[in-house]
């Protein structure tokens, strides 16, 4: 399960998801990717559970990215707890998920399959998503002619 090694401040606040994502917003390292169309907080078993689909339908061909880190912990107080006496500890991490953001990438394996692998992925995540594909220059090309 991904989480931090260690972090500098144990608790924080909810926080706003407020706009869209100014960075990771594009396809650094694969052919096609999973990019999120609204916000939502993603935790780290959802990531989880969304890499294994998309290892296991490739067979473990091709290469994956996972573009997001879960690094913000979610406090919660235990059940029956009267109110006050501090904050929550913490019980599990999330990612914070703008629209825009890719979640995956993958590359090394063909589009039908990669395309499958990742609707499968996107399953698994509380979000809406839709797969994106790396534009090739001569599709570039051509589109800036016409």
């Amino acid at each position: 399960m991904l989480m931090p090694k260690r972090v500098k401040r144990r608790r924080v606040f909810r926080g706003r998801m407020k706009g869209k994502a100014q960075r990771g917003n594009f396809l650094a390292y694969g052919d096609f990717g999973l990019q999120a169309t609204e916000p939502s907080w993603v935790t780290a078993r959802q990531i989880e559970a969304a890499r294994v689909a998309l290892t296991r339908y490739t067979k473990r061909g091709g290469q994956v990215w996972i573009k997001i880190f879960p690094d913000k912990p979610i406090t919660e107080k235990p059940a029956e707890t009267r109110m006050g006496s501090g904050k929550g500890s913490p019980e599990y991490w999330v990612a914070v998920v703008k629209p825009g953001r890719v979640l995956f990438e993958i590359k090394g394996v063909e589009e039908s399959a990669a395309r499958e692998a990742l609707r499968l992925a996107s399953h698994k995540l509380p979000c809406k998503t839709k797969i994106i594909a790396r534009q090739t220059a001569a599709a570039a090309g051509e589109e800036g002619e016409a």
